[in-house]
């Protein structure tokens, strides 16, 4: 039986880093074979890529460079890690997906949601998320949360994050199916609750 492929996307100081550590302790102890992931990164050469990307110090990449490193990295863990363990009957946790491309990329950096979607479609073939997980709220409150060094996506504007924010819910609006909608602004307990009711859904 193929695993399920779970994603929880968000802005930066959302508590994905929060909520995946917290679901998957829940699903390993309810006897599930999990594996988490994270973009940019999970491979050798993703975690390359991700210095490229995030790394707050040398030249910034162009728009257009930036949305295909990313792609480039979700690419390699597509086919080296994701495909392969749910191919396996593994559980896949990850950090970020497809939805981040299009809400930073797309939606923020002004490039089209459909214009990265097409993109990416060229790789994911069948592996789509079962769920994704939105954590939404306030910039203004997720950006204050961030206590250690920025990178160079969170050092960016408000306003760039505001754009962000939007993007995140047009992509809510046109996978709703798939998506489900949490408010990051409530405890963690209470977010956590919330994405398990939907998870045992699926699981």
């Amino acid at each position: 039986m193929r695993g399920k492929f779970i994603t929880i996307e968000g802005p930066d100081g959302a508590g994905k880093t929060t909520q995946i550590k917290k679901i998957a302790q829940y699903l390993k102890s309810s006897g599930k074979n999990v594996m988490v992931a994270r973009e940019p990164g999970g491979t050798a050469f993703g975690e390359k890529l991700r210095e490229v990307l995030l790394s707050p110090g040398g030249e910034s990449p162009v728009p257009e460079a930036e949305a295909l490193v990313y792609a480039a990295s979700r690419a390699q863990l597509v086919k080296k890690v994701i495909a392969p363990a749910l191919s396996e009957g593994i559980h896949v946790l990850c950090d970020r997906f497809v939805d981040s491309s299009l809400a930073y990329q797309g939606w923020a950096r002004g490039l089209g949601i459909q214009t990265i979607l097409d993109i990416n479609r060229w790789f994911i073939n069948d592996f789509w998320p079962d769920i994704t997980v939105l954590l939404d709220a306030d910039p203004a409150l997720t950006i204050a949360r961030l206590d250690r060094a920025k990178d160079r996506l969170e050092r960016e504007t408000m306003e760039f994050h505001k754009r962000v924010r939007e993007g995140f819910l047009k992509v809510q609006d046109m996978f709703p199916e798939r998506i489900m909608t949490v408010d990051a602004s409530e405890s963690p307990e209470e977010v956590f609750n919330r994405i398990i009711s939907s998870i045992r859904k699926i699981l």
